[in-house]
């Protein structure tokens, strides 16, 4: 083993308090300990370096010798006891790794898991994500045995505890100068030992069988949302707690609507007399046909928004818009005396004054602009 100086292997100074040691300790230990460096072929001697160092100046009877008397002082009363047990070490600092407790390796019993959460992927339209609905749907799942009431035993039976880990679900393996608990072979970490299985869910406690929910989608739902059924997951290992299942939603796209949150967008078509002269027209929400004010000269792609025709939210009592974007809808399949009268009309606004074209008047002035700009 090495003779380096233990307070520079713990990098700290000999005025050094056992909280501080301790806690240098600690750090090292995570950094250096061998599964974390599967590489490094020194790792394990390093680790024992470690382990020596702490085990002296950790003790104060050792330490002092330590101080006094060098390395000198302290071989004789280790005794060739070697480093410490693992879990005396490391207490609960790598328990949740290894799944030990404190106190020398003691076990922690496993215990029963608890059922799995289920996914349900619901798609729904938007007049039902808006207005809400109520569903039925079927769920395959395991579910708890009706006859041994989940406990996997044969009725008029019941599990006997594990010889193996005594009931604690685990045991203790050593590797080399560390212990590591794993869950025990016998009883697959259960602590329970089933001689007479239940015939019908073989001893599992459970068996997979399709159930149908009722399930309740509240107004105003929108995709991306969850509606969590609890207790309604998959039944716990062993009569454990049930897990929840989760209903993910997917609203599917709208025909004539777009949902932005809790507005609603939609295009509606006029034409160029309606556009140019105004007037009143129909537009479609949610609950029905609304009738709409165009004024005159409206241009294409004006919005008009709609108070309260939009989607309740689920999450508080605001209502979002309708907004309708108007879009003026070019004729087609013109006869020849409607062209005729169209060129009439051409010829009558182009003839005139340029204020009937403000938009194509100021795009043109623009242009010029642009090219004298160039040739300048």
């Amino acid at each position: 083993m090495s003779k380096r100086d233990y307070y520079e292997i713990l990098g700290v100074a000999k005025t050094a308090t056992d909280k501080e040691l301790k806690k240098a300790y600690k750090r090292l230990a995570m950094k250096c300990h061998p599964d974390r460096n599967p590489d490094d072929a020194s790792a394990v001697d390093k680790f024992k370096e470690l382990q020596e160092a702490y085990d002296v100046l950790g003790d104060e009877q050792k330490r002092g010798a330590y101080d006094q008397y060098g390395h000198a002082g302290v071989d004789q009363s280790r005794g060739g006891g070697g480093p410490q047990d693992f879990g005396d070490v490391f207490g609960d600092m790598f328990g949740d790794i290894f799944g030990g407790g404190g106190g020398g390796g003691r076990g922690r019993q496993r215990g029963p898991a608890r059922g799995a959460d289920l996914r349900y992927n619901m798609e729904l339209t938007l007049e039902e994500a808006v207005k809400g609905v109520s569903k039925d749907i079927q769920v395959p799942s395991l579910q708890g045995c009706d006859d041994c009431h989940g406990s996997g035993a044969k009725k008029g039976t019941s599990a006997h505890t594990c010889g193996t880990c005594h009931g604690q679900g685990q045991v203790q393996m050593r590797q080399g100068f560390f212990a590591v608990q794993q869950a025990c072979p016998t009883c697959r970490g259960k602590g329970k030992i089933i001689k007479d299985p239940c015939r019908t869910c073989y001893g599992e406690g459970r068996y997979e069988k399709t159930k149908t929910l009722a399930v309740k989608i509240p107004a105003g739902v929108d995709t991306g949302d969850r509606i969590r059924l609890t207790g309604e997951g998959e039944a716990g290992e062993t009569g454990a707690p049930k897990g929840d299942l989760y209903v993910q939603v997917h609203v599917k796209e709208h025909a004539i609507f777009e949902r932005d949150g809790n507005n609603l967008y939609c295009e509606v078509p006029i034409s160029f007399s309606n556009a140019a002269l105004g007037g009143d027209i129909e537009v479609p929400t949610l609950d029905g046909k609304v009738k709409l004010k165009v004024a005159s000269e409206t241009q294409s792609g004006r919005m008009f928004r709609l108070r309260g025709k939009g989607v309740k939210s689920v999450r508080s009592h605001s209502t979002g818009d309708l907004i309708c974007k108007v879009v003026v809808e070019t004729p087609v399949k013109l006869t020849e005396h409607q062209r005729k009268l169209l060129r009439e009309f051409d010829e009558a606004v182009n003839g005139s004054s340029k204020e009937h074209k403000p938009k194509a008047q100021g795009f043109f002035d623009g242009v010029k602009n642009f090219f004298d700009d160039l040739a300048k």
